[in-house]
């Protein structure tokens, strides 16, 4: 299980490869999450957003973390593997986390309710549900796509609750992690790929970089050199990968990734389901020059 002295570093949101027929490809699944246990992440999330997971099943789910755990294993590493448990229904939201600790996983991603816009004491009664399983929890808070936005109380009070063990933060801006920070919080990972630099400075303990999916040993180096102390080196790390990070978000995540790690013979295929498409004709264009 993973504790929340230990939740630091690079985490990849891992994305989920289909083959033609969009079933799982679990040889690239394996392939993929292999590369990234052998540039050092600090931790992999399976069923993410960037893991299609509003389309994933639950045998599915279990198909793709054996897989990550074998290559874990292969791998010869200890990253902790999260799961992506988070819905907009507690009961369903529940029952994932029971699933995810019955697989193994080491920590659950658990959004904020999205869609029906519950109120913040809604929220907070969610993710004491949520918790109650007994898998540490990590609040995933990403307001742009959750139609709700939880207030600084809100946040510390479900940083708080027993079980819970840091949060994921993809607000637009580094204000809720200097003001937590601050006040003295529970780890806070940046989910907001533009601002992984301004983050740690501003107190976040690490990343959880969908972009991280590509270039991985650099995204690795940018943070290490952070937590050793050497911001002028991290900094230029980052500024030299932010054009790659603005590509890949400059059409509906993953679509770019799956493009990219498709050209470089990571995956087999490229395919998503629907309702995400391909890249366009103009965006591969300009991401040519990164494969």
């Amino acid at each position: 299980m993973l504790k929340e002295q230990d939740l630091q570093g690079v985490y990849v949101p891992i994305i989920t490869p289909f083959d033609e027929k969009f079933e799982i490809d679990a040889a690239s699944f394996y392939n993929q999450a292999y590369q990234l246990f052998q540039n050092e992440v600090d931790g992999l999330v399976v069923n993410g957003t960037t893991g299609e997971s509003p389309t994933i099943t639950g045998e599915e789910l279990a198909l793709l973390f054996a897989t990550a755990q074998a290559a874990r294993t292969a791998a010869n590493v200890q990253a902790p593997l999260v799961v992506g448990t988070g819905t907009n229904d507690t009961l369903s939201t529940v029952k994932k986390t029971e699933m995810a600790g019955n697989l193994g996983a080491d920590a659950a991603l658990v959004v904020v309710p999205y869609y029906n816009k519950p109120s913040q004491q809604g929220i907070i009664a969610h993710f004491r549900r949520a918790a109650s399983v007994g898998v540490p929890i990590l609040v995933y808070e990403v307001p742009h796509r959750t139609g709700v936005t939880l207030e600084l109380d809100t946040v510390r009070e479900i940083l708080d609750i027993d079980g819970v063990i840091g949060m994921k933060d993809s607000t637009p801006n580094t204000k809720l992690v200097a003001e937590l920070t601050r006040m003295g919080s529970k780890p806070i990972l940046c989910g907001e790929d533009t601002l992984l630099f301004d983050a740690l400075q501003a107190g976040a303990k690490g990343v959880m970089s969908a972009s991280a999916n590509i270039e991985t040993e650099r995204f690795v180096a940018f943070y290490r050199h952070f937590a050793a102390g050497r911001n002028e080196q991290s900094k230029e790390l980052f500024e030299g990968l932010l054009p790659l990070i603005r590509l890949l978000f400059a059409e509906p995540n993953p679509a770019p990734l799956k493009w990219l790690l498709e050209q470089q013979g990571v995956i087999a295929n490229g395919t998503l389901r629907l309702p995400l498409l391909p890249v366009t004709e103009n965006l591969a264009k300009r991401l040519t020059p990164f494969i």
